[in-house]
């Protein structure tokens, strides 16, 4: 199979050269654009998920040695969260060779923090199919690098450190508004504001309400300092 020039400088980006280059392809094929004989990323994603969990949980475990299962769970969750995987996609700049259908790249799929995670995910298992968990495993550390150590920082809930925040200082819990919402809908855009007793907000965007949720609520969270 003959990949484009785009895709072979992705590969590049990745760090990892395909020995089944339609592994590759069908990671970057989106349900928008697939068809009965181009199958889309779905289900690869759904294997990924489970590659980068492994991953990550024994990284963790070789990170810290004496660390509690209640202090782990949050640090994992911090690492293969949708928004993690889709920040990782930016890094290498995934968006620019996934493969959309019209309506998507209209919209702005290739910034969607969904359509960019899913894929990263797909990625992830299309490598494990291609050579097997060792070299999935190399590449997933290579990416995901210095955010296995300072993951600390980024493993607390938000919502939750708002809410904490709000309640010490005697103010009811804070709200979630739906200010608008865009895009197909088989792939919404959601835009909420965090928004405190006294009026203080903030917004944020995201490929699903949670997601906009938490990323509006760590918004209020840096503007509260």
């Amino acid at each position: 199979m003959k990949l484009s020039a785009e895709i072979k400088a992705f590969q590049k980006r990745l760090g990892y050269e395909f020995k089944d280059p339609e592994l590759l392809v069908r990671a970057l094929t989106h349900g928008s654009v697939s068809s009965a004989t181009r199958p889309d990323n779905q289900r690869l994603e759904f294997l990924g998920d489970r590659v980068l969990g492994l991953v990550m949980a024994t990284a963790l475990l070789e990170a810290d040695k004496k660390a509690s299962e209640g202090q782990l769970a949050p640090r994992f969750n911090a690492l293969v969260r949708k928004e993690a995987c889709a920040d990782v996609a930016r890094q290498i700049d995934l968006g620019e060779v996934l493969k959309l259908g019209r309506s998507e790249m209209l919209s702005g799929g290739r910034r969607k923090q969904a359509l960019l995670g899913d894929a990263m995910e797909a990625v992830i298992a299309a490598i494990y199919r291609d050579t097997g968990f060792e070299a999935a495993g190399d590449v997933i550390l290579a990416l995901w690098g210095d955010r296995i150590h300072n993951v600390e920082a980024d493993a607390r809930d938000a919502k939750t450190a708002l809410q904490e925040w709000a309640q010490a200082r005697g103010q009811k819990p804070p709200s979630y508004v739906e200010v608008r919402r865009s895009g197909p809908d088989h792939a919404p855009v959601f835009t909420i504001a965090a928004r405190l007793q006294d009026g203080t907000e903030a917004q944020a965007t995201a490929g699903s309400k949670r997601q906009a949720e938490q990323a509006a609520a760590k918004a209020l969270l840096e503007r509260l300092g």
